[in-house]
Parts: C-alpha cells; sequence; structure tokens
C-alpha cells in the first residue's frame, strides 16, 4: 500500500549519480517495510516520567513507516477521543487509555499486550 508514491520520501539525501556502478543500498528501505498487524508486538504501558506529572499511555514496538505510525497514532487518538503524537516508533496517547488502547489494537489484528506499571 502506497509503496510507489511513498518511495522518494524515503531516500532523503541520495544524490542521482550516473556511475554504472552507483547501488542504492535497498537494504535499509526494507528494514522500513511496515510489518503486517499481526507480526506486530506491541507494549502498552503507562508513562509518568518528564511530562509535567501527566499521565499519557505509551505504545512502543512498532516496526513499520513513520507514514503508517502516525496512521495508527491518529486512529487510537480518534478511539479515545484524546491527543497524542506519534515519532520515533512511538506512540503516546495523553492519559491512561491501556485498556481501550489494547483492545483497540487487539481489534484491529494487532498483538498488543500491556506492560510495566
Amino acid at each position: 500500500m502506497g509503496r510507489k508514491n511513498n518511495d522518494w520520501k524515503k531516500r532523503d539525501g541520495v544524490v542521482y549519480s550516473t556511475s554504472d556502478n552507483f547501488d542504492y543500498n535497498y537494504e535499509e528501505d526494507e528494514a522500513l517495510e511496515t510489518l503486517p498487524p499481526a507480526q506486530q508486538n506491541l507494549k502498552v504501558m503507562l508513562d509518568k516520567k518528564a511530562r509535567g506529572g501527566k499521565q499519557v499511555t505509551l505504545i512502543e514496538g512498532f516496526i513499520g513507516t513513520e507514514d503508517d505510525l502516525k496512521d495508527l497514532g491518529k486512529m487510537l487518538k480518534t478511539k479515545c477521543g484524546v491527543g497524542g503524537s506519534a515519532k520515533d516508533g512511538e506512540i503516546l496517547i495523553q492519559g491512561d487509555h491501556r485498556d481501550k488502547v489494547v483492545q483497540v489494537l487487539q481489534s484491529a489484528g494487532y498483538k498488543a499486550k500491556r506492560s510495566g506499571g
């Protein structure tokens, strides 16, 4: 999904070369492929540190592109009716929504479980 038009975004800083032996390394690209939900092993936990004492639900373990991470984050924020953010492989949802998040993720086909405090 979205593979074709997405490709150029991942090639930040790659300069096109006409050299015959120039070989763009696609290995990294493959690592960025988003795993299907059933292969995603997501951890849902409560994070109280460094957020001015506010509780946030932290979802980590997502393997995939930043775009897909943001889409998943958006879906979770909508379902929980709160704000949050998604970046660097983590999704933050404001407040303690662990049960709801696990439920939503599982019904979307993800492997998700509560961990930590």
